[in-house]
């Protein structure tokens, strides 16, 4: 058993230091003995674990972004503003800041990354496009707007971290609800 904890920390441990690096300098710019240094472990450990620098890459996109399990969606029939703010706080994207950097970063030029951060995207659009058909049911019609809210609503959640590091300005998530919703009505 202590075996089994010796390893995963090891490997917990080259995957931290490649998503922190990863995220500052970019894959190509990150050689593995950097990783290894920051990781605190021999460059030979992250052969064991990964036999290829882009498995690092690999492992980090697939285990450390994800969406949420649906538990419904929280909609406040005509109130779209309070619907997407409520999507907005439990937006079931799960990946950290530098996660996020390293999927916009890596997509074009990593096709694994590219599909995740395509599934990804597709999965919020979705939630958006069915909680602002549910706040708006007159709005069904109008497939092509609640699509373009919806895409636009899930970009600005999805790219917000990419966006606070360009600008240096946070995203109010209910600011951006708000003018959404304005633009349906």
């Amino acid at each position: 058993m202590v075996r089994a904890v010796v390893i995963r920390d090891v490997r917990t441990r080259i995957l931290d230091a490649a998503e922190e690096l990863f995220a500052g300098r970019g894959f190509e710019g990150t050689p593995t003995a950097v990783i290894a240094k920051l990781a605190k472990v021999r460059r030979d450990s992250i052969v064991d674990y990964f036999p290829h620098k882009i498995d690092v890459l690999v492992a980090l996109v697939d285990e450390r972004t994800h969406i949420e399990e649906s538990r419904g969606v929280d909609a406040v029939p005509g109130d779209l503003t309070a619907t997407l703010r409520r999507l907005a706080r439990g937006l079931p994207l799960r990946a950290s800041p530098s996660m996020r950097r390293i999927l916009f970063r890596e997509a074009d030029t990593h096709g694994s990354v590219k599909e995740r951060l395509t599934r990804l995207n597709g999965e919020l659009v979705s939630r958006a496009r069915f909680a602002l058909g549910l706040a708006l049911p007159g709005a069904r019609g109008d497939a092509a707007r609640l699509e373009v809210a919806a895409a636009t609503f899930a970009a600005i959640l999805l790219y917000q971290e990419n966006l606070c590091q360009l600008t240096g300005h946070q995203i109010d998530p209910d600011a951006v609800a708000e003018l959404i919703a304005h633009s349906l009505v």
